[in-house]
């Protein structure tokens, strides 16, 4: 006899239906798995077994073939057991094949017969929707995360013997229910740190806000304690507020790499990811033999700052110049290749020299070989990448005793942000971008018509400055920035003058 159920596996951060099949025939007592598998789901068939067992139910001494399909889409994690057990039920005339129709389940078995959590959750329950089956079955400390997704009714259930008696009855069981909009307006009302925790550095403010009214990446330069990390770390809370389909596609990447926390629905605010500057290489981009999403694709839709930039190593930064532009990343291995979204946007700090100080020769003993040789470990191609470059000088004593000019609130701040983002996205609407950091070269010439003057300032700029085509449209998005910001519909010559004092730093720097 043969039953049929259906599950579901990921890939990259999708979540692909898998038809999972039990045969029971005669012949020597034996469990055998194909279809692909990895070690871990080779192992369910000793818990499938075991806790068929402990649930009360009587396997017959025969052979059972369990096939996973399709065969050429590999098997991993520990979300089969629930499912392979069971279609080995239904083989065994326990559950009638009817009941388990228009049902996904996944999820993992103890010996007992518990249902344990997953990760992938919401991937996989976001695919059943779309492929139209009507519920899923999902162990009970994943039901939150999976009532997220409407349209489908979400059960988290506590064992084996518990999904028996809701496929023998499904109208005694009542589906989870998370209200998203609230989530994501409570979210928007916590804030745990402040712009206006910060004195002084008005320029560099002022870069901050353009950032992320069009989120551009930005590098911040100056000597330690000016404050780089505390304008990167408040970032966040000056940035639009995450939207229902952007929350979704953090929360997907987090649950696949267990980041999730059981009681937590949802990713509601931007990710912040601030990894060390020892990370290798496959850990900020992603891969190992099982490819996992790395920090580039942990801070998707958030910020990905690197602290201290120079003393990464030099062949990690560069891995991170094609995902820059691309805002995704490919990754092949042996058994197959996945794709994780890269959509960050990329905040960096660093001190001029080593010792820090430099230019000041009052505090910098640094040579000047020496200095070339900090500032070389970061390339050319790389510098381009970042849109804005702006110097955080030495604070002055009335700065720190808060006798100068203290600063705004995160929330002014970020009322100003929204209105040029809204202004973006009424202008991009036909287009399946949303920020002026994303504008491709043909995009730059239909939403940013320049006038005679503009692009003279501009070509004398691309002379002088010796700029690169890139560094050249960066420019042009800074300047969309600036008029957003200003209300402006066109590009004036104040706007242009302001986007390459932010390259001329780093020209200056790096001459």
């Amino acid at each position: 006899m043969l039953g049929i159920v259906y599950s579901g596996a990921i890939s990259g951060i999708d979540g692909m239906a898998v038809r999972v099949e039990a045969d029971i025939s005669d012949g020597l007592p034996q469990f055998d798995m194909v279809g692909f598998l990895a070690s871990e789901v080779r192992e369910a068939r000793e818990r499938v077994r075991t806790a068929i067992k402990n649930t009360g139910f009587q396997l017959l001494p025969k052979r059972y073939t369990i096939n996973l399909s399709p065969a050429d889409l590999r098997k991993e994690g520990n979300g089969f057991d629930l499912p392979i057990a069971v279609a080995v039920l239904v083989a065994s005339g326990v559950i009638p094949q009817e009941l388990t129709e228009g049902c996904m389940m996944f999820g993992e078995l103890g010996l007992d017969g518990t249902l344990r959590p997953i990760n992938g959750t919401l991937s996989l329950v976001t695919e059943a929707k779309e492929i139209g089956f009507q519920r899923c079955i999902v162990p009970r400390d994943n039901e939150l995360e999976g009532s997220v997704v409407e349209g489908i009714d979400v059960y988290g259930l506590e064992s084996l013997r518990a999904v028996v008696d809701f496929l023998a009855g499904p109208d005694r069981f009542c589906p989870g229910v998370t209200d998203v909009t609230t989530l994501l307006q409570e979210a928007a009302a916590r804030s745990t740190e402040d712009f206006s925790d910060i004195n002084g550095q008005l320029a560099a403010k002022r870069a901050t806000e353009i950032a992320a009214a069009g989120f551009h990446n930005i590098l911040y330069i100056g000597p330690p304690g000016s404050g780089k990390s505390m304008l990167a770390r408040r970032l966040p809370s000056i940035l639009p507020r995450l939207t229902l389909s952007e929350a979704l596609e953090i929360t997907k990447i987090y649950s696949i790499c267990g980041l999730l926390p059981r009681e937590k629905a949802l990713v509601c605010e931007r990710p912040f990811r601030s990894p060390h500057h020892t990370i290798s290489m496959q850990a900020l981009t992603g891969g190992g033999r099982t490819p996992k999403p790395g920090e580039i694709s942990l801070a998707n839709r958030g910020v990905l700052f690197l602290d201290e930039l120079p003393e990464f190593n030099k062949a990690t930064l560069e891995v991170l110049r094609q995902p820059l532009e691309e805002h995704k990343i490919i990754l092949s291995r042996v058994r197959g290749s996945c794709q994780y979204p890269a959509n960050c946007q990329l905040v960096a700090a660093m001190n001029p020299c080593s010792c820090g100080y430099y230019p000041d020769r009052a505090r910098c003993s640094c040579s000047l070989a020496d200095v070339n040789r900090y500032l070389g470990r970061i390339s050319q191609p790389l510098l381009d990448r970042l849109d804005i470059c702006i110097e955080v000088p030495r604070l002055e004593y009335s700065d720190l005793t808060g006798t100068g000019q203290c600063g705004e609130s995160s929330e002014d701040i970020r009322m100003r942000v929204e209105e040029a983002v809204k202004r973006q996205q009424a202008r991009y609407n036909s287009e399946k971008i949303l920020f002026n950091s994303q504008l491709s070269p043909m995009q730059i010439k239909k939403y940013c018509r320049l006038g005679k003057n503009q692009q003279e300032l501009l070509r004398q700029a691309f002379q002088n400055m010796n700029l690169s085509a890139r560094a050249y449209h960066r420019i042009i998005k800074v300047s969309r920035t600036i008029a957003d910001l200003g209300d402006s519909e066109t590009i004036r010559e104040q706007h242009i003058c302001e986007a390459i004092g932010y390259r001329s730093f780093d020209r200056e720097v790096w001459r």
